[in-house]
């Protein structure tokens, strides 16, 4: 197990606990042990005993459940809190703002024991009556379970994408002489899914052949279907193949990859006409060929019609990594490793930006840190050259709006990525003064994820776009599309505001170990959405543009 995994049973132990009112003391023992498991560099797995207990927080009392989480990946202890649990409280922990001990006091005085029945008490106007609440926290409680709802049975692209693929390789052996391929919501690189489409150029007869195929092969669940295959994926991904004939597969590909709003601004199809391609289908139609992921309904038709459609940016415009971090703060690996695991992915350079000091629970990094940070640096430029690790920082942006330092260190940076990290409960007043000030601020070059989204999780902050996007037109600032797929922020809904105001987007992986590199491939998915083209993206500047960038940004 991963220290992230060690961590988070260990922290769902102390929470259980805590619910169940035993033993309050080893519950804060527990949370307090898996903060510091969670920030530990190196896997507990590698660590002797006496490593093991060094680190703060842990000491003896943890061993025997660390060991235990090793060797069977769980504790007995949780296992038996778990079965006296009622599955509805369990989900009630999901809700943000409800810790355990307040979940206890809805169970036990309420009666409550599922997120219905604590939805309908909340319209009834009941938790305002319990002692520590208050129509405050109703109301975010109402609010959260809305969110919930509505994120059910949903995933993200990413881990649709890898269930894809899974079953187009299966598909793609078994029968070779077929043709498969993503269709639907997945071809259109929606960043969160009901289900994952496939389409396959087959014989309908050889269904049930493709159906023992999948359940012998993968964590399948069949469900009957007339017109096509259905099931699940895991017990979780709701998977649909549809078997074509040839003639068919272009025109059916086409209707079934394009939204319901993008076919209805469509001239009327020839049903008729076989198709060998879905760029003769647009031809027909006197119009540009739209990309799949534009396929949204929103102005793309129109601009088809002009020949208006620019060409969309792909993975290998991206010439840079920026916004990483490293064991200085919260990464997992050291920058040296970074920067020669970029080297051999062809980029050209780095941006390092580590958290800043406000952000304890990362480790974030105090200005004697920083300056040795720059030193490391500086060595590592003169022996990779040309390749070039440039010095940044994730700055918090302070409640007030402020960086995280003097101006004086501020200055030392090549490039400052501006992002709220705590705080996050504001009204739109609020994160306006807050994102409006550090973006006016002349050392910022980018604003970080601009409403601290979690995509299926958390909401985000409530700002004005249009007002932000304007400010960091006036001021010269970059927008971050976060590449994380928990996180795709901004939205790229906004990249046509962005573009109309000749704002660059930076697509930015946030990557805190080697693999979160590849994340910019889902930042670049997002991107094509928006309409997004090469030439007004950040890190699509070569090493020599981006440091003239970064430098007259300075001055």
């Amino acid at each position: 197990m991963t220290n992230e995994e060690i961590a988070e049973q260990i922290k769902y132990l102390g929470k259980l606990l805590d619910l169940h009112d035993e033993n309050p003391f080893k519950a804060k023992v527990l949370a307090a042990a898996s903060f510091q498991i969670d920030k530990c560099k190196t896997e507990l797995e590698e660590m002797s005993d006496d490593a093991i207990v060094r680190i703060p927080s842990v000491g003896k009392s943890m061993l025997n459940i660390i060991h235990e989480l090793i060797e069977t990946e769980t504790i007995e202890e949780l296992e038996i809190l778990l079965g006296k649990t009622p599955k509805g409280l369990l989900e009630m922990m999901q809700i943000k703002g409800l810790g355990p001990k307040k979940i206890r006091t809805i169970w036990k005085e309420l009666e409550i024991e599922s997120v219905g029945e604590l939805l309908y008490a909340c319209n009834e106007n009941r938790l305002v009556e319990l002692k520590g609440f208050g129509e405050k926290t109703q109301n975010d409680v109402i609010k959260q379970i809305q969110f919930i709802n509505q994120s059910q049975h949903k995933f993200f692209y990413s881990e649709g994408l890898m269930v894809a693929e899974e079953l187009l390789n299966l598909l793609q052996t078994k029968f070779s002489k077929a043709q498969f391929d993503c269709t639907g919501e997945i071809r259109r690189k929606e960043i969160v899914l009901e289900k994952v489409e496939l389409i396959g150029i087959l014989d309908f007869a050889d269904k049930n052949e493709v159906i023992e195929l999948l359940k012998s092969n993968l964590y399948f669940s069949f469900e009957q279907a007339e017109e096509f295959i259905s099931g699940k994926f895991a017990q979780r991904f709701p998977i649909e193949i549809f078997l074509v004939a040839k003639d068919e597969y272009v025109r059916q590909q086409f209707f079934k990859t394009s939204s319901v709003k993008h076919l209805e601004q469509l001239p009327k199809i020839n049903e008729s006409k076989i198709y060998a391609s879905e760029k003769e289908i647009y031809a027909d139609l006197q119009m540009q060929f739209i990309e799949p992921e534009l396929r949204n309904g929103l102005q793309e038709v129109e601009l088809a019609k002009k020949n208006l459609l620019p060409k969309l940016i792909e993975e290998k415009d991206i010439k840079g990594v920026i916004h990483c971090h490293s064991k200085y703060s919260d990464g997992k690996t050291n920058i040296k490793e970074m920067a020669e695991y970029c080297i051999q992915q062809g980029f050209e350079y780095l941006c390092m930006s580590d958290h800043s000091q406000s952000a304890t629970y990362a480790d974030g990094l105090k200005p004697d840190k920083i300056y040795q940070q720059h030193d490391e640096i500086d060595g590592l430029n003169k022996k990779f050259f040309p390749f070039k690790i440039f010095k940044g920082i994730e700055s918090d942006i302070l409640y007030n709006g402020d960086l995280d330092y003097e101006n004086e260190v501020l200055s030392s940076f090549d490039f400052v990525i501006a992002s709220v990290h705590s705080v996050l409960r504001m009204n739109e007043e609020t994160a306006m003064k807050r994102l409006l000030k550090a973006i006016e601020n002349p050392f910022t070059t980018i604003l970080g994820h601009p409403t601290g989204r979690l995509l299926l999780s958390r909401e985000g902050y409530p700002i004005d776009h249009k007002k932000i996007i304007d400010a960091c037109a006036a001021n010269k600032v970059v927008i971050e599309l976060n590449a994380n797929p928990h996180r795709l922020d901004m939205d790229w809904w906004w990249i046509y505001y962005a573009l109309e105001k000749e704002v660059m987007i930076a697509i930015n992986p946030d990557a805190h170990n080697l693999q979160g590199v590849h994340d910019i491939k889902y930042g670049i998915a997002a991107a094509r959405k928006g309409m997004l083209s090469s030439s007004k993206c950040l890190n699509n500047m070569d090493v020599q543009h981006i440091e003239k960038y970064f430098s007259e940004k300075r001055k």
